[in-house]
């Protein structure tokens, strides 16, 4: 995986990048390079890693130990029970079953679940796939849901609310433990699924939900990893068919050596988190003001309660696709279009809920080892580059 300042190879789009100024990577929302202590696990894990850990043999049991070990770091890093914590194959895949599971787990009262309308498209789409009626919550400018108004949106037929801890695209926080307290005040309470995949590793996780979703990849862990977090007292039932691994909630052969580096990367980032947050809270807050300061450009998200690493701004008159292949040509990768279906540059449902403007938006997050030199860089090269592009 290539680091947040190597340079890219030469048929790279950005191969004209000098080597006196090596490329800037910039999407670490999208995915942050692998950290040094999860390369290292990782290359000793895939030595005695490599056995079923459900078999009884000697390399088995080895496996077994080393699974239960990853789920132990992981757990004690987000303030979890060891049984607490199961590994899947990707973030995606533990939206899916977490929300879908704990839905299953209310079937009695309905089906419905109650969500916001910045939630990750992993949360729409598992919502798309059962069907039904599901009631969706606006939020304000800034991207946040109102306590108020996601309880006015529970009925009795709500099975469940989905909220997640930080939105993936502007990353402004939302205020789960307050509407988790007072759903759970209800005689009937209502309990709650929250994707933490932006967050996890970044932030505390919030208080009161019953189940939660995580990726390994976006804190420094190899892809293929998701957590799935479901507290001891849950109603989850599994929503596909089952397997017969030795936890309940895993589906298919655990990734043993990924399960311990994701682990390493969870603990080591969650060690340096406070000092990392503030620095990288001051360099975005650099970058804010950066693109602020240029005409017809709208920052967007919470400007303090929000991810320390991610800013989200649209230039108008500006198409997003143009603004990072330039910043790309200048050595600078960020992303554009939608967080979660950028692939096809669609529209942001995200910023379209918010009421901003959806094309000619760039995403820039910041890796663990991003530094105040590459930011005054990019503040610097910014303003030319939404000039240049624009008619």
């Amino acid at each position: 995986m290539r680091s947040a300042t190597q340079e890219p190879a030469p048929d790279s789009p950005a191969s004209g990048v000098s080597a006196a100024r090596p490329y800037v990577y910039l999407d670490a929302a999208s995915s942050e390079p692998l950290h040094p202590a999860a390369r290292e696990v990782l290359l000793a894990a895939l030595e005695r890693g490599y056995a079923d850990p459900r078999r009884l043999h000697g390399p088995a049991r080895t496996a077994g130990l080393l699974l239960e070990n990853a789920r132990e770091v992981c757990a004690e890093a987000l303030g979890l029970r060891r049984e607490e914590v199961t590994f899947t194959g990707s973030g995606t895949e533990a939206v899916h079953r977490g929300l879908l599971g704990l839905r299953r787990g209310r079937a009695r009262v309905g089906g419905a679940v109650v969500h916001s309308a910045v939630e990750h498209s992993a949360v729409l789409h598992a919502l798309e796939w059962v069907g039904g009626e599901h009631p969706q919550v606006g939020v304000d400018a800034h991207g946040r849901v109102s306590p108020d108004a996601v309880l006015a949106a529970v009925e009795e037929s709500t099975a469940v609310v989905a909220l997640q801890a930080a939105n993936h695209e502007v990353g402004t926080r939302q205020p789960v433990a307050e509407v988790t307290t007072r759903l759970g005040e209800r005689a009937d309470p209502v309990p709650v699924f929250v994707d933490a995949c932006a967050a996890a590793g970044r932030v505390p996780l919030p208080e009161g939900w019953a189940v939660a979703a995580a990726s390994a990849h976006q804190w420094g862990g190899p892809a293929g990893v998701g957590l799935l977090l479901v507290r001891r007292g849950a109603r989850w039932r599994a929503p596909f068919p089952v397997d017969d691994r030795s936890d309940p909630r895993a589906v298919g052969f655990e990734d043993v050596p990924a399960a311990l580096a994701a682990a390493a990367a969870l603990r080591a980032v969650v060690a340096e988190r406070e000092q990392t947050a503030r620095r990288q809270h001051a360099l975005v807050d650099r970058i804010r003001a950066a693109a602020a300061a240029i005409p017809d450009v709208d920052v967007v998200g919470d400007p303090d309660d929000r991810l320390p690493h991610l800013v989200t701004f649209s230039c108008l008159y500006v198409q997003g696709e143009a603004l990072v292949a330039e910043l790309d040509r200048r050595g600078f990768g960020v992303a554009s279009g939608s967080a979660c279906t950028a692939s096809t540059l669609e529209p942001s449902h995200v910023l379209a809920a918010m009421g901003a403007l959806t094309h000619g938006n760039v995403r820039v997050s910041l890796t663990r080892e991003t530094t105040a030199e590459q930011v005054e860089a990019f503040c610097a090269v910014l303003p030319e580059v939404v000039e240049g592009l624009r008619p």
